[in-house]
């Protein structure tokens, strides 16, 4: 008898506590970049080597582009031809459908530096097509800009 009593108690306890409502799904799509999951970087001064900067979307899969618009601040102790060659040219990236990542390439060339100049170079996101937030999700938009430092 006193089963009987406890069963549609205990059913009653097990699911009073679902709710199909219970997790939100993190759904925002963003974009960002870093490299190696990190936001500033450096780079030798005596290197010559090809560098691949990405831009990465998070997002449900597309069904049209995302263009990303991208800007290069080159500080005042660099020099493109001399210090860098910008191996990607113009200022946008275009993600076509299923696409998650597209590179900035940089030719990073050896040169003597002046330290008490700004020897860095900013990739930095400030737009794209469909009003996706920039950065990471949250108030600080973490991976908006990577900073690469090129170093003796």
């Amino acid at each position: 008898m006193k089963t009987k009593r406890l069963f549609p108690i205990l059913l009653l306890i097990l699911f009073s506590g679902c709710n199909k409502n219970e997790i939100e799904v993190f759904d925002h799509p963003f974009i960002h970049i870093m490299y190696e999951g990190a936001s500033s970087i450096t780079v030798s001064s005596k290197a010559t080597v090809l560098k691949e900067y990405n831009i990465y979307l998070s997002s449900k899969p597309l069904s049209q582009n995302l263009i990303v618009d991208y800007e290069v601040v080159v500080g005042d102790g660099l020099q493109e031809g001399v210090d860098f060659e910008m191996i990607t040219q113009g200022n946008s990236l275009t993600f076509l459908p299923g696409i998650y990542e597209m590179p900035v390439r940089i030719k990073w060339l050896p040169n003597t530096l002046d330290p008490s100049k700004d020897n860095s170079l900013i990739i930095r996101i400030t737009g794209n097509n469909l009003g996706f937030t920039i950065g990471l999700p949250g108030p600080d938009h973490n991976q908006t800009e990577l900073v690469i430092t090129k170093i003796e």
